[in-house]
């Protein structure tokens, strides 16, 4: 074997090996969220089975240290990530559908999914030691310079797939591109490239990725829009609601996360319903905060509501805008200004003050906890006007273990002497279901009126949850913020929907999914 081409062999599994990890959290993300609760397990799993691998790969290299079975691991691993293109969501769904809780779910998935590949890549680096000694006695410098081209792999792995092809190319097509490399460096790692060849196998490199797209379309059909941005994970498809009104729905990661009437402009989720509160607690709003974008759905409204008003909203993602403007009728509007940033940096940076500041922003179920600490509303109760509303969706029951986030969040606000008053959306009796709640944040000492001429308004204030809120929870800061630990026991406890109209679609269609898959865009 040529000196040296070891170590391009190791370099190139060590980049497989990252690239596996970074799309696997776009893989869960539909199905598991993209929680520290999967990151760990994908980090944790993928990790073990590296480490069985090294453990395999040095006892069998000991015993056949042969140029060909190093080669024929390699082609498992191409052919274990081809099996994960083909079949991950059908196995991600049967995991989401039978195991309510998230650790156990995202352990088992990136057990019976990477686990297989992970240890063949991690076979070999010891495999490549192993023939590399074989060639020169210096042991220790041999196995040092491996695994640092190996290690160096991984790091080029991770910035070409983090930075460039997440955002570019689906999580499928990548797989196979990935799979594509293993299986075409496969009998390189038996036989050597031979300087007259190279060119030959680049272009058949270049021809298999080629056919990936028509493969990746003919493989899943149609009927979805499947999409990835730098952030998420995103899906777009037609439907109809419970009275047969058609509906646009956009799912980012595994939130169902925005709908429209296809008709008419009715706010199609019955939460987003709820924000027209602020308008009733602050009336004559002049100015206006959104932190949550998406489709795009409330500030619309918000426009048309409010027509002599100005909206600021924070999107920390930009394709989405873009796909909201592409499928969701959002247009330029003088009034309305758009954010491409973190909002937590947009509280930190700006010095607009606000009626009214609207928050619906979620990952995998719970609010990102840079924004629901005390720092962080402290920043939002900063931008308020003396009058200033700031309302938020929750997804949480309001007792029990399932509604440690909700409690957290009241206590976090009261704690900045703002009046909190909470309104259940879906069921407006019940303290253990899991469901959209509305809080509502005062910043004003004044005791406001709780009914109202308008019918619609009515309805939701008579939401209002009047019973005393158990105060057994920590108050929420940058140093100490267990939201991912609530939001578990949530989601093990979830009985409820987060939207009526949303969630029952979704749940239909996702049992559809096993037909009709999604068209990638």
């Amino acid at each position: 074997m040529k000196k040296n081409f070891l170590e391009a062999v190791v370099f190139i599994c060590g980049a497989c090996v990252m690239m596996l990890e970074l799309v696997g959290s776009r893989l869960f993300a539909p199905y598991l969220g993209t929680s520290l609760y999967v990151w760990t397990s994908l980090i944790g799993v993928i990790l073990g089975c590296l480490s069985l691998g090294y453990w395999l790969g040095g006892r069998l290299s000991d015993k056949k240290p042969d140029p060909r079975y190093l080669s024929a691991i390699i082609l498992m691993s191409g052919v274990a990530t081809t099996v994960i293109a083909l079949l991950g969501d059908a196995v991600l769904f049967a995991i989401q559908s039978v195991i309510a809780d998230l650790r156990l779910g995202a352990v088992l998935a990136t057990l019976f999914l990477f686990g297989l590949p992970s240890v063949l890549l991690g076979m070999v680096s010891p495999y490549a030691v192993r023939l590399k000694i074989s060639e020169i006695n210096q042991t220790g410098r041999t196995t040092g310079a491996l695994y640092a081209f190996s290690t160096l792999g991984s790091i080029v792995g991770t910035f070409i797939c983090g930075f460039f092809l997440l955002s570019a190319f689906s999580h499928r097509s990548i797989l196979l591109m990935i799979s594509a490399c293993l299986v075409l460096l496969s009998p390189i790692a038996a036989l050597g490239m031979p300087k007259n060849h190279k060119w030959v196998w680049a272009l058949v490199f270049i021809l298999i990725c080629s056919m990936i797209k028509p493969f990746e379309r003919a493989v899943m059909g149609s009927g979805f829009i499947e999409t990835q941005t730098a952030y998420n994970r995103v899906w777009i498809f037609d439907a109809f609601s419970e009275e047969g009104k058609p509906l646009r729905l956009m799912q980012v990661n595994d939130e169902g996360s925005s709908a429209m009437f296809l008709g008419s402009d009715e706010l199609a989720l019955d939460y987003t319903k709820y924000f027209r509160l602020a308008g009733h607690f602050n009336p004559g709003i002049k100015n206006a905060l959104m932190i949550g974008g998406a489709a795009f759905s409330y500030p619309k409204y918000f426009l048309k509501e409010f027509s002599s008003a100005y909206l600021d909203v924070v999107e920390i993602d930009a394709k989405l805008t873009a796909l909201a403007r592409q499928y969701f009728n959002l247009r330029a509007d003088p009034r309305l200004a758009i954010f491409h940033e973190d909002a937590r940096t947009f509280l930190n940076k700006s010095q607009n003050r606000y009626d009214a500041i609207y928050v619906d922003v979620f990952s995998s179920h719970t609010i990102p906890f840079q924004l629901a600490t005390r720092e962080s509303f402290g920043k939002m109760a900063g931008h308020l006007n003396e009058n200033g509303v700031l309302i938020m969706n929750v997804i949480s029951s309001i007792n029990g273990d399932s509604g440690l986030l909700l409690r957290a969040l009241i206590k976090t606000l009261e704690s900045l002497s703002l009046q909190v008053y909470v309104f259940p959306v879906q069921y407006k009796d019940d303290a253990s279901r899991v469901q959209n709640i509305c809080l509502v944040a005062l910043k004003s000492g004044k005791t406001p009126k709780f009914s109202s001429s308008d019918e619609a308004l009515n309805e939701y204030l008579n939401h209002i949850w009047v019973e005393k809120i158990p105060k057994d929870t920590p108050i929420l800061t940058d140093g100490f913020a267990p939201v991912d630990q609530y939001t578990a026991k949530m989601l093990a406890h979830r009985t409820g929907s987060k939207e009526g109209i949303l969630q029952k679609k979704v749940q239909r269609l996702w049992q559809k999914m096993m037909r009709i898959q999604p068209q990638e865009r």
